[in-house]
């Protein structure tokens, strides 16, 4: 295109920034290449032939395709369009997600969030897959291979029937919660955390008399009133505030140091980009100012122990 519009071999290698020698060689190459001749050459002048004439309007169509192509790389380089695939634990109350999607827009209004609810053990599994950009999910789990942002913690608390005798207290200590039994997420979503909340509850002085599984609102409702058990949730959760509203239930906060859910920001390492660091942050805002989540460790480094280990 250059050596076309300047007719001269010398003044288009200067106004390419090169020496006329590699550029005639270039020429040279692309016809070879093409198989025609693109200019005829005599000692003062470089005229186009017919054929480079015809090809190039070809030539200007493909630099301006790929120069639409490089700036399209950047945007999404940049994090600001292209798709990014999210995740969400299912406890991330409705409040907390319409926070992080209006954050995120607002951070990277351009770019399509895909977010899914997926539990912790579904969403290493999706990362392992290479099908998960980025998530938020529980702690204690086997980060290998991940970067995390600011882990954050919800203090749990209890959910039991209202005419129970912890349920007049202000404060329920565990072991007011002897004879009880507990309803908790099946094991499989998340080992670890699983096992850290039993041990904190042993270690508080209440080992549950029967462990059930139950997520569903209306199920687990049913199995506190009627099977002797309760429930340990957030004050955020959407089946303690369906509690605030039961007649038949009443949520407490746990005396002393409760038990607490873990949650962060999490990406397979050295793939952070503008757009997860974009999800990150509006994730982490969204459940400190909605869910009143709270930094784990504010002082420190977090390193976090693989899954057979728990939080001492």
């Amino acid at each position: 295109m250059t050596v076309a519009e300047e007719s001269h071999f010398g003044r288009a290698a200067a106004r390419l920034g090169m020496a006329q020698p590699p550029l005639s060689q270039r020429i040279a190459r692309l016809e070879r290449e093409l198989g025609v001749r693109l200019f005829e050459r005599t000692s003062r002048q470089v005229t186009i032939t017919e054929a480079g004439t015809l090809l190039l309007a070809e030539a200007r169509e493909l630099l301006a395709r790929s120069e639409a192509f490089r700036a399209t790389a950047r945007r999404i380089r940049d994090g600001e369009t292209g798709l990014l695939r999210a995740a969400l634990t299912p406890d991330v109350p409705g409040e907390t997600v319409a926070a992080l999607l209006a954050g995120f827009r607002d951070r990277r209004p351009g770019l399509e969030l895909e977010l899914r609810e997926l539990t912790t053990a579904g969403q290493l599994a999706a990362f392992a897959a290479h099908e998960l950009d980025v998530g938020v999910l529980h702690h204690p789990c086997d980060v290998t291979g991940l970067e995390l942002g600011p882990v954050l913690r919800r203090d749990l608390g209890v959910l039991l029937p209202r005419d129970s005798p912890p349920a007049r207290l202000d404060e329920v200590p565990l072991p007011a919660l002897t004879g009880y039994g507990l309803v908790l997420f099946p094991r499989d979503d998340a080992p670890a955390v699983y096992d850290d909340l039993l041990t904190a509850c042993a270690r508080g002085g209440w080992t549950p008399a029967a462990v059930r599984h139950g997520q569903g609102a209306s199920f687990v409702r049913g199995l506190v009133l009627s099977a002797g058990a309760v429930a340990l949730a957030p004050r955020d959760t959407r089946l303690t505030a369906a509690g605030d509203r039961d007649p038949a239930l009443v949520w407490r906060p746990l005396a002393g140091a409760p038990p607490a859910w873990r949650h962060s920001a999490a990406w397979p390492r050295g793939r952070g980009d503008a757009a997860v660091a974009a999800f990150s942050d509006a994730a982490t805002h969204a459940l400190r100012t909605v869910a009143g989540a709270r930094p784990e460790a504010p002082d420190r480094p977090l390193h976090l122990r693989p899954a057979s280990e728990f939080w001492l």
